[in-house]
């Protein structure tokens, strides 16, 4: 069997891998007017540019694990396949490769090679996604030669969040790996993406060059601007379409309608043919999965001068027995043009896509044949609880073994972040959280304000951790029933928000302080549960202290009494100065009091009036009669 060749390696999760392998690929050159590409050498220390003139970026851009080589690292040709980023499970079961770019349509390629580089002789079984949707699926044992020599595969998808995400998920303790990684932009209309959307991914199950060696990124220098390789046709010939009945037709002449928008066929696919020689069929074989649809691409050029009208060559395409259309490549775009025609296979029911030109006039030409399976789009979290749980992982300290790295959600068929729960919003448009679970994980920081935006919140633990700093606010959010920060650090008090709709509040063994809000404590009465024992600082509720004197008060409200006090003794002391201490030095002189004064006048009046009554008596006695009376 030859080493160039599509091999499809069937998931019991999801759906069948998909695998381009190579003996020996090498990127091409790229001269698009989209300005995003990144090619990532996964485990490898320095950047390079290889003999093509691509550069090509040393390992950056994870979320975890560690470098490895390959076991013979002389057998793989081109630096990037040298080396290896695995993921050991004290990384955690998800890890991711995140790159800012910007919103727009991308091509993923990824190289995933094994070659005993950690000499277990075990290659690993694991899962991939791209933009929260699984993808590919490993399992081992894998195909030797696969394991041995390493398989490439790519897709199309968008990117609407400013982040391309490739995501690795562990199944059992086995350790993803990847060989390298290329993020490339193409148009945004490539595909006609306007009847497909941008929910569904392009994953690639098969594009073949016909009549011609495999070309394009992985191959040869051949330019293909979206990077795509383009596969030889050899394999996949069946039937009386075998080596014997099979005509190539090449030209080196320049084919009209190629490298252009939005797909950029380059010109080379459309310089070889395959036709067949008598009236026989030319047919091929895909290897497929049941209960998916296919999206074929198929690409046609007349490259025999001796057709020189319409009606010279006509052919009908069969695509599992149904006959699908009629091509007549010179009526439709004359000779040495491009032609291309799509068709999408629906409700597909085997395992097997056949594809069947079968000639009316003439024989049949075709130069390419493309199939992608249209894997819907998975949901992703609501963007503000993506920025919650960033938050919350960066506050708590959440280590890298439990894996909480790209969308804390999806792909919905893992269980993304451990310890995190979700579900599908009211409308079935996005995912939300539902359920944090993350007790006695050993975490060391505090919990984020961020956590408000968490709006479908049901149940929280945090419960035996070493967490510190106070209750957010913002945890009051009313759909939380479910609450436990019991064992931890906490401290100051319990927010009158958190009272909203609990059941049930654990918060024991911590260092809260200050009144406990009535409406907490009443879940208790009401049938709920509450435990608030080992906080010395709580008060004001039965079974705890009364609370001091303005207790209640929030520290807003006591700054607020102390000012109003300071400036009432203000105002006080300003009165007694002007009304006392000011009037006394205005009014004080050197001259005898006023009471003084008067008590003094009293005094010199009543004198006055005893020498008068004697003078009067001394009259009268000297006129009248002696008297025996002695002066006073």
């Amino acid at each position: 069997m030859s080493n160039n060749l599509f091999i499809f390696f069937f998931s019991s999760i999801f759906l069948s891998l998909p695998i381009l392998h190579l003996s020996s690929p090498s990127p091409s050159p790229s001269s698009s007017s989209y300005d995003t590409s990144y090619r990532i050498d996964c485990g490898g220390h320095s950047d390079f540019v290889n003999n093509f003139n691509i550069s090509w970026l040393s390992d950056r851009f994870y979320t975890g694990g560690a470098n490895g080589l390959v076991s013979e690292p002389l057998l793989f040709p081109h630096q990037q396949e040298k080396t290896l980023r695995y993921f050991p499970l004290s990384s955690g079961k998800k890890n991711c490769y995140i790159v800012n770019v910007p919103n727009g349509r991308y091509y993923f390629r990824t190289f995933t090679v094994y070659d005993n580089y950690d000499g277990k002789l075990h290659p690993p079984s694991f899962d991939l996604s791209v933009e929260g949707t699984q993808v590919f699926s490993w399992r081992s044992p894998w195909f030797e030669e696969i394991s041995k020599n390493g398989a490439y595969s790519d897709l199309f998808a968008f990117v609407n969040d400013g982040e391309a995400d490739v995501c690795f998920y562990s199944i059992a303790t086995d350790p993803p790996v990847i060989g390298s990684l290329e993020i490339i932009q193409i148009d945004p209309l490539a595909y006609d993406s306007t009847s497909t959307g941008d929910k569904l991914l392009l994953v690639n199950y098969g594009r073949l060059t016909c009549g011609s060696n495999s070309f394009g990124s992985g191959f040869s220098n051949d330019t293909d601007i979206f990077g795509r390789a383009w596969e030889s046709d050899k394999e996949f010939r069946v039937g009386n379409s075998g080596q014997s009945s099979i005509k190539v037709l090449t030209t080196l002449k320049n084919i009209v309608g190629t490298n252009q928008k939005p797909n950029h066929f380059p010109m080379h696919l459309y310089q070889s043919g395959v036709t067949v020689m008598g009236k026989g069929n030319l047919e091929y074989t895909l290897s497929v999965d049941a209960k998916v649809d296919y999206l074929l691409w198929f690409h046609f050029a007349e490259l025999d001068d001796s057709v020189t009208g319409a009606g010279k060559r006509v052919f009908d395409i069969f695509i599992n027995q149904k006959n699908a259309t009629r091509i007549d490549i010179f009526k439709q775009v004359g000779s040495f043009a491009a032609l291309n025609w799509q068709y999408t296979v629906k409700n597909l029911n085997t395992t097997d896509l056949r594809v069947k030109f079968v000639p009316v006039v003439g024989s049949p030409l075709v130069s390419g044949i493309e199939n992608y399976a249209l894997v819907p789009k998975d949901l992703a979290t609501v963007p503000d609880q993506v920025i919650a749980m960033r938050a919350l992982k960066q506050s708590l300290r959440v280590p890298d073994r439990m894996g909480w790295n790209g969308d804390p959600c999806a792909p919905t068929s893992w269980d993304a972040w451990e310890g995190v729960t979700c579900h599908p919003n009211k409308d079935k448009t996005a995912l939300v959280v539902s359920q944090i679970d993350v007790g006695s994980q050993g975490l060391k920081g505090y919990i984020s304000e961020q956590i408000s935006l968490l709006l479908n919140l049901v149940s929280l633990n945090l419960s035996s951790n070493s967490l510190e700093g106070t209750i957010p606010s913002g945890l009051g959010q009313k759909s939380l029933v479910r609450l436990d920060l019991s064992a931890n650090r906490l401290s100051g008090r319990i927010p009158d928000s958190l009272a909203s709709n609990l059941q049930l509040v654990i918060l024991n063994d911590n260092q809260l302080e200050g009144q406990v809000p009535e409406q907490l404590y009443s879940i208790g009465i009401h049938g709920g549960t509450i435990d608030l024992f080992g906080n010395k600082g709580l008060c004001g509720v039965p079974s705890l202290p009364s609370c001091p004197l303005f207790e209640g008060l929030s520290t807003a409200g006591k700054i607020t009494i102390g000012s109003a006090c300071l400036v009432v003794l203000v105002v006080v002391f300003v009165i007694i100065y002007l009304c006392y201490i000011r009037r006394r030095r205005n009014d004080y002189d050197f001259g005898l009091p006023q009471d003084l004064i008067s008590l003094s006048a009293k005094r010199n009046r009543y004198q006055r009036q005893k020498s008068l009554m004697l003078l009067e008596m001394e009259t009268q006695n000297t006129h009248r009669f002696p008297t025996t009376l002695n002066p006073l």
